[in-house]
């Protein structure tokens, strides 16, 4: 993962020192450096930032007023100071961290690492709640019928029967089917291959809903359903991958 950072600081030797500091540091790439903390505010609104390290001691505006301005969800402070009763004042804006000057790249590498770990656990939860939101997605299906989208559950679906130009979708613990005007082939599209397979040119089933297999028929519950000639090779296939 590559940080992008900024350097805010009035004391030209400080930016100097931490601009080295940052072109010695693997994962982080400098995108600003600025002598006040106004300059960096026309930039802000323009482009995004992962790091600041932002002296406080300022003329016009203090880095403790700039920090109250900032969107801290998307980018984390690190403060840059010579002065340590501030110290307690930038935890209450809610920086990452405080470098007391004169700042050690020891120090530095510390403070960045934290930064380094904040990003990618951040990361790695966005990825969790994505993949958690699709998982979700998946695991369902809206079908159109009685002049409403119904949401259909892939845990509940016994067996899918194409009939004329409709399906009943067969579920689990319902006396009736959902009737809803679509083909066999793009319900069959649809629906995910490791959970579903068609068995007739009328019916596609769910694979784990099968109770027994007898000859050329499966039975889900109290229903037999028979499976088609063209469909056996790749039935037996599931059932036996070997063959």
């Amino acid at each position: 993962m590559e940080l992008t950072c900024w350097i805010i600081d009035d004391e030209p030797l400080a930016i100097e020192l931490l601009e080295s500091y940052v072109a010695k540091t693997s994962f982080l790439k400098l995108t600003g450096s600025y002598s006040s903390a106004i300059q960096a505010m026309q930039d802000i609104t323009k482009q995004s930032v992962d790091i600041i390290f932002l002296d406080i001691q300022m003329p016009e505006i203090s880095g403790m007023e700039f920090a109250r301005f900032m969107d801290k969800e998307n980018t984390r402070i690190i403060f840059t100071t010579a002065f340590s009763e501030y110290a307690l004042e930038g935890y209450r804006v809610d920086a990452l961290d405080y470098l007391l000057k004169p700042i050690s790249y020891t120090n530095f590498l510390v403070a960045t690492k934290k930064a380094l770990k904040w990003f990618e656990m951040k990361e790695s939860a966005l990825d969790k709640d994505l993949s958690s939101r699709h998982e979700q997605e998946e695991e369902q299906i809206f079908v159109k019928a009685d002049h409403k989208l119904i949401r259909v559950l892939f845990k509940d679906i016994l067996y899918i029967e194409g009939w004329k130009d409709y399906v009943k979708i067969h579920l689990a613990g319902e006396p009736h089917p959902i009737l809803s005007l679509m083909s066999m082939k793009g319900l069959e599209e649809t629906l995910p291959s490791t959970k579903f397979i068609r068995i007739h040119r009328s019916f596609i089933i769910q694979k784990n809903k099968i109770d027994s297999i007898s000859k050329n028929r499966v039975k889900i519950g109290d229903k037999e359903l028979p499976i088609g000639e063209s469909y056996k090779e790749e039935f037996n296939r599931m059932i036996d991958p070997s063959t």
